[in-house]
Parts: structure tokens; C-alpha cells; sequence
């Protein structure tokens, strides 16, 4: 597959540590959630950062397919991602289940689960989940 973008994004201290964009556009601290055995603070965690990307990827999928179609999104068009965190059934680590929800006003019901199902076969977040794509790891 030909690439047209690459990005790096780093962390440091794993959960409860520190995560950034290679441009330093994105710089957050990060924190355990409680329900994961932290201590609640202020921060965000990789569940957070997931959802919103996959949300931004998603939207910008059914805009495309929209646009195909001659079909406009509305402003005002929403995409939530809920994601879910927890051990795995074979006890060998953690899974993470994910669920999105469209809104789109002014667009009937029938065209929106149309443009929705079109979105998910183009939007590559949905591709690598339906898919488990494969990860290169290396060690430097």
C-alpha cells in the first residue's frame, strides 16, 4: 500500500506518564482512570486518545462517502466512539471493544445506516479493527 502521511507520536512512563506528537502539537499528560487502578487525576489515557481519533477518522470517512453521493454532512454532524478496556477471555492480556455512534440532522434514517455501512469499509480505524491488522514491533 503506497503511504501518503506518516506520523510518530511518543509516550514516557507508560500510562501514568507523559505523551506527545512528534510536532508537539499534541502534548498531554497521562493517567491511570481509576476503575484501572489509579488514582483518578487529572490527565488522559490511551482509551480517550483512541476515541477521538477513531471519532475524527470515522467522520471524515462519511464525508467522503457523502461527498460521492452528493450528499453534504451537516456541520453540526457528530461521531462517538465508546471504548471499552478490559482483561481478555484467554488470559493472556487486555482487549478493547469499541462501539461508534452516528448523528447526522437532516439526513433520513435509511440514507444515514447507508452512508454509515459505505464509511465503514473506507474508514481505515474501522479497516485495522475488522481486520487485526498486523503491528511491526522493534526494538531500538
Amino acid at each position: 500500500m503506497p503511504i501518503l502521511y506518516t506520523t510518530k507520536g511518543s509516550a514516557t512512563g507508560g500510562r501514568s506518564g507523559h505523551g506527545a506528537s512528534d510536532n508537539g502539537v499534541l502534548d498531554v499528560t497521562l493517567t491511570v482512570p481509576k476503575e484501572l487502578g489509579g488514582d483518578g487525576a487529572t490527565g488522559t489515557n490511551p482509551e480517550q486518545l483512541f476515541a477521538v481519533g477513531y471519532s475524527a477518522c470515522f467522520l471524515g470517512a462519511l464525508k467522503a462517502v457523502a461527498a460521492k453521493e452528493k450528499v453534504k454532512i451537516p456541520d453540526e454532524a457528530k461521531v462517538t466512539a465508546t471504548v471499552g478496556i478490559g482483561p481478555r477471555e484467554d488470559g493472556g492480556g487486555f482487549g478493547i471493544e469499541v462501539s461508534l455512534s452516528v448523528n447526522a440532522p437532516g439526513i433520513e434514517r435509511p440514507q444515514l445506516e447507508d452512508l454509515v455501512a459505505k464509511a465503514h469499509i473506507v474508514c481505515p480505524y474501522s479497516h485495522a479493527m475488522r481486520t487485526s491488522t498486523e503491528v511491526q514491533v522493534t526494538v531500538e
